[in-house]
Order: C-alpha cells, then structure tokens, then sequence
C-alpha cells in the first residue's frame, strides 16, 4: 500500500505511526498551497528577494537557482522554504496579476477558455440572457474584425441574416430606453426598408428598395407640384404672386395652396420649376416675365425669365427653374410681371413644382 494519495500525493497516517501529527499537518499544509489554487505571477524564473508566508508562483521556463529544474511547477512558500508543486493533468490556477485562468494539460499551461463552444441555448455576455434573448450582450463597443490571410483567412468579413419566409421580419431596430426609433431591413417582404419612429409605435419610411427593380423610393421625401385653375389677371409693371391655388401632388403637405406657396419643412437644398402660360388681355406686345421668390423678398438666383417677343394668346409659356439651399420655415413662391401692357397667366396651364434633393 502506498504511503501517499494517488492524485495530490497526500502523505497517508500509517498503523503504529509515531507523531500522526506531523503527517496530518504536512498533508493539511499540501491542500492548503493546492486547493483553490492561486498563484500570484508566472513570469519568474528565480525565486523574489522578500517572499512573504503563503506565496506562490508559477514558475517559467529557465528556471535558475533554488528554482532550478522547477519549469512550470508551482513554488509554495513555507515555513521560510520553497516547496515544490508539480502539476498534474487537470489542474486549474488563477495568475493574480494577469487576471487569466490557466489548466495544465500535462506538458504545459494554457487558457482555460474552451476554443469552441457547439449547441448552446443560451449566451449572457454582461448580463443574463433569457428565452426572449437568448443571445445577450450589455458592452459599450464590439468589433468584428476579418481573418487576415496570414492567419490563415481570407481576409473578407461577411455577415448573413436569413429569414425563415418573405413575411417575415429581419432586420436591425435601434432604440431609446428599449423604445424604436428607427427600424432597418426586410419587414414583412422582401422590400428593404428605413424606417424612423418619434415614439416607438407610429413608423415613417424614409427609405424602400423595390427587389425586383432596384429602384429606391424616398416616400416621405418633401415635393409637391401644384396650378392655378383660374385666369391670373397681372397689371402692367407690378410683380404679382400667382395663384397656384390646386395641387396634383403634395408629399408632405408642404405646399400652403391657401397662401400660394411652399413652405420648406426642414433644412436641405430644393429645387424648384415653373411654367406660366400668356393669356393676352389686350395686345400681344405685353412683356411678360417671371421668377422665383424665397421669404418674399429675395429673387432665387437664375429663375427670372422674361419672353419678349410677340405673344401668342394661350400658347407663349416661359419655363423657370432653380436651386436653392433653405431653413425650415423659409417659403418659396411663383410670381409674374407684365411690362408694355397688362395681360393674364391662363389657368390648368400655369403651374408650380418642387422637391427636396438633400
């Protein structure tokens, strides 16, 4: 019968043994530097100038002096000694100053994280992951990096989400407090989708992608096109804002057809168009002329235009057009003017357009 434990090499209490004490207590001593073992480096390969009682150290490789030939065991100080400790397959340290858990796998010390985890139902990173979130992470950064070819990758990073059916959701949400704002993705189709929220429920697309055409839709992009269904009487030599008074087309409801004009909802640059139709009140010599004005007071650059030649009634038009930066706020609206004689814009075929470009 061995004298020892097979495992830890714990000395056994023989029969007739004189001062069981001793071996008691060696054998106390040994659990004590092994169970729950810590060690508080595993950098040195000499022994530290003032050890205190209790402490351990991993021993690295080269070791030299009193540690000579202990590569990779653990030195326990006791009893103003150094004792050895060697590993056996299986056991587990934590290296105080680095923070790391090691195991020993009979050669050599390694992370103790496991290199693949397979099948697992649930994954807490932070924090707990339940059935509602299987997969959980509370970080404050996170980063995906590809696989370099000199690590043996390809150097590319793709990333798949896949949905079950076409009427399924995929997609990203982005939240305040666990509130949406903004939605990402394939909601219910195969049509991509952006979409924003100002309180978690009602949902704005800003953004679809038709699959089948590629082609790209801003829905809630600002523009209108609107006329005036009324012959627009204007006296000679007197600027007069037109009567777009009936819109084809509002998006947004940004055009104020009560007051004649386009109200801009936001800042960004718009462009705007125009045309105005001669409709002669007494002489085809009147002179008319057009523009585009912002605030009511300042001309938008390039959209005046005059046709000065002799008009044909209901079949002389000027077409304007212009690019303009605004504020929210900021108006825009379609003025005429007749020099020589007065005249009319003729109704259904004056009108007025715009859109925001960004």
């Amino acid at each position: 019968m061995s004298d020892t434990s097979t495992h830890l090499g714990l000395p056994y209490l023989m029969a007739a043994q004189a001062q069981k004490h001793v071996t008691h207590n060696e054998a106390l001593r040994l659990l004590d530097a092994m169970v729950q073992l810590a060690v508080l480096d595993r950098t040195r390969t000499a022994p530290p100038a003032s050890p205190a009682e209790g402490d351990r150290h991993l021993v690295a490789a080269g070791a030299t002096g009193l540690w000579a030939g202990w590569d990779l065991n653990v030195a326990f100080r006791i009893d103003g000694a150094w004792l050895r400790l060697v590993p056996r397959p299986g056991w587990r340290v934590w290296v105080v100053d680095e923070g790391v858990l090691l195991v020993y796998d009979g050669s050599s010390w390694s992370g103790a994280t496991p290199s693949a985890l397979q099948d697992l139902t649930r994954l807490g990173l932070g924090a707990t992951a339940d059935s509602a979130n299987p997969f959980l992470a509370q970080i404050n950064a996170a980063l995906w990096t590809a696989l370099g070819t000199a690590a043996g990758g390809t150097g590319h990073l793709v990333q798949s989400l896949n949905k079950q059916a076409s009427g399924h959701d995929l997609g990203f949400l982005f939240q305040t407090g666990f509130s949406t704002r903004a939605l990402m993705g394939l909601f219910g189709t195969d049509q991509f989708r952006l979409a924003v929220s100002p309180d978690g429920s009602t949902f704005l697309d800003a953004l679809r992608a038709d699959p089948a055409s590629g082609i790209l839709e801003q829905p809630r992009l600002p523009r209108f096109k609107a006329y005036t269904n009324y012959d627009n009487y204007i006296d000679v030599d007197s600027w007069t804002t037109i009567g777009i008074n009936v819109t084809d087309s509002n998006d947004q409801g940004d055009f104020d057809a009560a007051n004649n004009r386009f109200v801009a909802p936001v800042d960004g640059t718009y462009l705007f168009g125009a045309t105005l139709m001669f409709k002669m009140n007494a002489s085809t010599a009147a002179r008319m002329s057009g523009r585009l004005l912002i605030n009511g007071s300042t001309v938008l650059r390039g959209s005046q235009g005059e046709n000065s030649g002799t008009h044909r009634s209901e079949a002389t038009a000027i077409w304007l057009q212009g690019m303009a930066p605004l504020e929210a706020g900021d108006t825009v609206e379609l003025q005429g003017h007749f020099r020589a004689h007065d005249g009319y814009v003729a109704a259904d075929h004056t009108s007025f357009w715009g859109v925001k470009l960004g």
